[in-house]
């Protein structure tokens, strides 16, 4: 997993795993998320794709249209096609999640909307 670059772009350390790219996947695609005390992943929906969210270690708050959904350690949840959802760290500890995406959108780029500004990136030392 630390071979895979971390994308911050929406919040917190995303990876994705397993993917067209990654492993020749047709069907969807397989990443983890880790999320520190205070980070959140910015509201966003998917237009294709249904996505099934597995909660390791931690605990997390999603917004799925509006709603909070709670997950504890060894929860799941299923966030439907276009629903608009936003992943936050209220609690004390680090979180990390499984999640898989499928179907795949007809392109990467149509995949994922926006729906809120990124979180701001955080600041890196000067050397």
């Amino acid at each position: 997993m630390s071979d895979v670059p971390a994308n911050h772009r929406h919040g917190g350390d995303i990876r994705i795993l397993l993917s067209p790219t990654t492993a020749g996947a047709t069907s969807g695609f397989m990443g983890v998320l880790t999320l520190q005390p205070g980070e959140y992943v910015s509201e966003h929906y998917h237009p294709y794709s249904e996505e099934f969210f597995f909660l390791v270690s931690g605990a997390l708050t999603l917004r799925v249209d509006g709603a909070p959904v709670d997950l504890a350690a060894g929860q799941s949840t299923l966030i439907p096609r276009e629903a608009r959802h936003r992943v936050e760290n209220n609690g004390s500890a680090e979180a990390f999640a499984v999640f898989h995406l499928c179907p795949l959108a007809p392109r990467p780029e149509l995949g994922h909307v926006d729906t809120e500004p990124p979180p701001e990136a955080p600041e890196v030392p000067a050397p």
